[in-house]
C-alpha cells in the first residue's frame, strides 16, 4: 500500500519532527509512507468570511493538484465520522482487499480545507470534537496508521 499524507504547512517543531520520523521508520516495514507540505497561505489576523474561504480554496488547489485520480482520499475534518482503532484498521484493510492501494490522508490548515477538497474526499474523518494543531495531527495520524498495520496483522500493540 502506498499512503500520502497532504498537509498543509511547514513542520517546525523538533520533537514533532522526531515522533514523525520514528513512526514513518515504523510503517517502512507495511507500507510505502510519503508525507507532502503544500504552503500555507499568508493570511490577516481578522479575515471576512470572503477573504477565508479564499484562502482555504488556494490551499484547496494545492492539496488537490498532489492527489492522483486513483487514490482513495480521507480527509481529517472535525465533523468527519468518527472510528475506534480498530474500525480504521478494518476501513484500511478492506480497502487493500478491494485493490485500492493508494491511500492519501489531507490534513488541511489552521481554517480547515476548501469545499473542493470535501468534495474530492472519499471518507471524512474525525479523530476528536476538539481541534488540535494540524502539526500534531500529522504524528497523531501516524500513530493511527501504525497501530492499523498491527491491528491488521494480529501483531501486539499497546492498547
Amino acid at each position: 500500500m502506498k499512503i500520502t499524507i497532504v498537509s498543509v504547512g511547514k513542520l517546525k517543531e523538533k520533537y514533532l519532527k522526531q515522533g514523525i520520523q520514528e513512526y514513518m521508520k515504523r510503517l517502512s516495514a507495511y507500507a510505502k509512507v510519503e508525507i507532502i507540505e503544500v504552503a500555507d497561505e499568508k493570511a490577516p489576523e481578522n479575515m471576512s468570511e470572503a477573504q477565508m474561504q479564499e484562502v482555504k480554496r488556494k490551499e484547496g488547489e494545492r492539496i488537490l493538484s498532489n492527489i492522483h485520480d486513483d487514490t482513495y482520499v480521507i480527509t481529517l475534518e472535525i465533523n468527519g465520522k468518527m472510528l475506534s482503532s480498530e474500525q480504521l484498521a478494518a476501513k484500511m484493510d478492506e480497502l487493500a482487499i478491494y485493490g485500492k492501494s493508494k491511500l492519501a490522508f489531507v490534513i488541511g490548515g489552521s481554517l480547515g480545507i476548501s469545499e473542493d477538497v470535501q468534495k474530492r474526499s472519499d471518507l471524512a474523518l474525525s479523530f476528536s470534537k476538539m481541534t488540535f494543531p494540524h502539526q500534531v495531527m500529522r504524528l497523531i495520524l501516524l500513530e493511527q496508521v501504525y497501530r492499523g498495520f498491527r491491528i491488521n496483522r494480529g501483531e501486539p500493540y499497546h492498547k
